[in-house]
C-alpha cells in the first residue's frame, strides 16, 4: 500500500506545466458538470430525507441502484445487515469512547477537536411540524419501526484491468433525518459518488485498480451500515473466488474515501443585535470567498500515517483540477462512514466544513433540519459540491490508474 500511495504521490506533486488536454484525468474531470450534479441532488430528494427502516428509504434505494445500472455500472450488489431500533425511552446502543480534546482555544468538539469563536446550538429536528410544506410533511410522516428488521447497502464496482484484487472504495451515505429533503446531508455526498461512478462507467474508460462505489445506510444512526460491511467483508479481501476465475468479489482495501455534507460553507455564525438589544448569531446567507473542501483524517487512527499521504494526495489532485474552489487538510475525522475502516486502511472523509470543530460549532444551519431542502442551496452552494467531486475524481483516478481507450 504504501509503494502504491508513494508512486500516487509522486505524480501528483510533480511540478506540471498547464494540464495537458490528452490527460486522461483532465479529459474525465470536465464530464463533471454543475446541472446533471445538481439533477442527481434533485432525484434524491423525490424521496424525503430517506430516513432508515421507512418505505421511501428502500425506494431511494431502488433508485440509486436503477440509475447506477443505467451509467453502465451494471454490477451492482446489496450487503443486507440487521439493525434494531429501540423504542421510545429505552437507551440507545453504546457508541465506542470519543477521542480526548479541547485546548486553550474553547470547549472540546468531536474527533479530538476544539471549537474555536461563535457559536450556536446543534441538534436533530424531530418534530414534523416543524416542517412547513405540507408536502414533505406528509412524504416524512412513515418513521422508523422498532425492533430489529433488515437493511441494505447497495454499491456497484469498476473492475479494474491489471490488478482486479485491490481496490479502492468511494463512498457516501444515502439516508437522512430531520423530517426535510436531505438534500445536503447526505443528498450531496450521493450524488456525488453517483456522478463519479456515472463517468468511469463511460465506454473506454480503464483503470489499474478496481473502484467500488458504495452508498451507505444507517449512517444517522451511529454508522452501522458501514460498520456492517466491515464486519461482513474484512476477511475476504483480495480473496480469488472461485479459484482460478480471476474474479475477486472483495479485492484488497488500498484506501477509504468517505463524503458527507459537501455544498455548504458560509462560514462561522455571526452576531445579529435585535431591535431588544439581545444579540443572536446566525448563519451568513451567502457561500464565503474562502469556502473550501475539507479533507480530513484521524491523527489517532492505526493507520494515520497512511491516511494522512491519503489527503495530501487529494489537496494536491485539487490544486491541479479543481476550478473553483481549493482544499484543506484537518486531522480530526470524526462520525462518519470511514471510521470503520479507519483502523484497517487509509481513510479519509470529505465534507463542506470541519466535522468537529465547524460543523459541531453551527457552521450549517441546515444540519439535520427541516430546511436541508435543494430550494434553499444557491448555485455557489452547489459548485462547491461539484468541487469536491473534481477533487475525488481526479485523486482516484490518479490512484486507480486511469486511461481512456478509444
Amino acid at each position: 500500500m504504501k509503494a502504491v500511495l508513494g508512486l500516487s504521490l509522486a505524480l501528483a506533486f510533480a511540478a506540471p506545466a498547464a494540464v495537458a488536454q490528452t490527460d486522461p484525468i483532465s479529459v474525465l474531470v470536465k464530464q463533471l458538470e454543475l446541472e446533471k450534479y445538481k439533477a442527481t441532488i434533485k432525484g434524491l430528494t423525490k424521496f424525503g430525507d430517506r430516513r432508515q427502516g421507512t418505505e421511501r428509504n428502500r425506494q431511494a434505494l431502488d433508485w440509486i441502484e436503477a440509475q447506477l445500472k443505467s451509467y453502465g455500472c451494471s454490477n451492482t450488489e446489496r450487503l443486507q445487515y440487521q439493525f434494531t431500533q429501540p423504542a421510545p425511552g429505552e437507551p440507545a446502543p453504546k457508541r465506542a469512547p470519543g477521542i480526548p480534546s479541547g485546548g486553550a482555544g474553547g470547549p472540546p468538539g468531536q474527533g479530538g477537536s476544539t471549537l474555536f469563536g461563535n457559536r450556536i446550538p446543534t441538534g436533530v429536528n424531530t418534530d414534523p411540524m416543524r416542517q412547513p410544506d405540507e408536502r414533505l410533511r406528509a412524504l416524512n410522516a412513515e418513521q422508523t419501526p422498532v425492533g430489529t428488521s433488515p437493511r441494505e447497502n447497495v454499491y456497484c464496482t469498476k473492475v479494474g484491468t491489471t490488478h482486479p484484487e485491490e481496490m479502492y472504495i468511494v463512498s457516501a451515505h444515502m439516508d437522512g433525518i430531520g423530517f426535510g429533503e436531505a438534500a445536503n446531508d447526505d443528498g450531496s455526498g450521493t450524488a456525488l459518488v453517483m456522478e463519479l461512478a456515472r463517468i468511469f462507467s463511460m465506454p473506454g474508460v480503464e483503470t489499474d485498480r478496481s473502484i467500488r462505489f458504495i452508498l451507505w445506510n444507517n449512517e444517522e444512526t451511529g454508522l452501522n451500515g458501514a460498520a456492517a460491511y466491515v464486519e461482513q467483508r474484512k476477511d475476504l479481501q483480495g480473496v480469488e473466488s472461485p479459484k482460478g476465475s480471476g474474479k475477486y468479489p472483495e479485492p484488497k482495501w488500498l484506501g477509504m474515501i468517505q463524503h458527507d455534507m459537501m455544498m455548504y460553507d458560509h462560514g462561522m455564525p455571526i452576531p445579529k443585535v435585535g431591535a431588544d438589544g439581545k444579540v443572536t448569531y446566525v448563519s451568513p446567507p451567502e457561500q464565503r470567498l474562502e469556502a473550501d473542501v475539507n479533507i480530513e483524517y484521524q491523527s489517532v487512527s492505526k493507520q494515520a500515517e497512511g491516511s494522512a499521504r491519503l489527503a495530501w494526495a487529494f489537496r494536491a489532485a485539487n490544486d491541479k483540477y479543481a476550478t473553483n474552489y481549493p482544499a484543506a487538510v484537518g486531522f480530526h475525522m470524526t462520525n462518519t462512514d470511514s471510521t470503520p475502516f479507519m483502523d484497517l486502511v487509509p481513510s479519509i472523509s470529505l465534507r463542506e466544513n470541519e466535522r468537529g470543530q465547524q460543523i459541531g460549532a453551527g457552521w450549517n444551519p441546515n444540519w439535520h433540519q427541516p430546511t436541508d431542502n435543494y430550494d434553499n442551496y444557491s448555485d455557489k452552494d452547489f459548485l462547491l459540491g461539484l468541487n469536491a467531486a473534481q477533487t475525488t475524481l481526479a485523486g482516484v483516478a490518479q490512484l486507480a490508474g486511469v486511461r481512456i481507450r478509444k
